[in-house]
């Protein structure tokens, strides 16, 4: 497992190639990355040099007329992340709908993305889909969707053999997810990994999914666990924070480097917490 720098997910914006820069100089491995951006960037192999292009968002929108253009890109984009050894794509599924009860939705879902699958395959790549988990996201709309790790393990196994998990701690934990539910899966199943903190005193199903801690700053969840199982399991793919966090991202504004920094510095910590350093 190595760690990978979201930019975005920290409040940094910058673009590709000041992205890499910072993760070389903050102590990261790997870099979360736009493929549509690297599409434009002139030889991005050299310039991600000795970083890892860790994982990159599918490039294909929800609307039928989006859709359809975004999968016929599709194959470039897979075809340029096989060439940069960045065969991890993934993707969020809404936890709701408002127009589809589950049944209807899960074939609506498995419509859609079988043949991004596909296409994905055919390059050597996987697609991981995030399943989210805290009730608030859900409970307000008509339908609830899938918000817990083994039905989204389900719907991936229909879509493609190449399709899993984009497995966030938090997600887990506030869907009632346990350490020994994830310790029955495979390596195979985790395309990507996210990991954040919770807030204290905050029962699961009434958390915010936009109120989230750096890793082991609140305590609540268990991320070394968390961590440990992961290493179990032989996953030996990227690891990203992704905290949403308000003062980290005031930070970022003014100082990307010094988020960088935090993030990097907080990684090591739980690594070592882990036993895994």
């Amino acid at each position: 497992m190595y760690k990978s720098l979201n930019g975005p997910a920290i409040g940094i914006k910058l673009p590709l190639p000041g992205l890499i820069a910072l993760a070389r100089s903050t102590g990261f491995a790997g870099v979360d990355f736009d493929i549509r951006e690297a599409v434009k960037v002139p030889d991005v192999k050299a310039m991600f040099g000795t970083i890892r292009p860790a994982q990159w968002g599918l490039p294909v929108n929800g609307t039928q007329n989006e859709w359809s253009v975004d999968l016929t890109e599709l194959a470039a984009c897979a075809k340029l992340a096989a060439s940069l050894g960045a065969p991890r794509c993934a993707t969020w599924v809404p936890s709701w709908s408002d127009s589809r009860d589950l049944a209807s939705n899960i074939a609506f879902h498995i419509e859609r993305l079988t043949p991004v699958a596909r296409v994905l395959a055919d390059h050597g790549c996987s697609l991981g889909l995030e399943f989210l988990g805290p009730a608030t996201l859900f409970n307000t709309h008509k339908y609830a969707f899938i918000h817990a790790m083994g039905p989204m393990i389900d719907m991936a196994r229909r879509i493609g053999p190449n399709v899993g998990l984009l497995l966030d701690a938090w997600h887990l934990f506030t869907s009632g997810g346990t350490l020994s539910d994830l310790a029955k899966l495979k390596a195979s199943n985790i395309v990507h990994v996210h990991i954040n903190d919770a807030p204290k005193g905050v029962p699961f199903d009434q958390v915010s999914d936009q109120v989230r801690f750096l890793p082991l700053e609140t305590g609540v969840l268990d991320l070394a666990g968390f961590m440990r199982v992961l290493a179990k399991l032989g996953y030996d793919g990227p690891i990203t924070t992704e905290p949403f966090n308000a003062r980290l991202n005031a930070i970022a504004v003014t100082n990307p480097g010094a988020a960088a920094r935090e993030v990097s510095a907080v990684m090591d910590r739980l690594w070592r917490k882990s036993g895994l350093a």
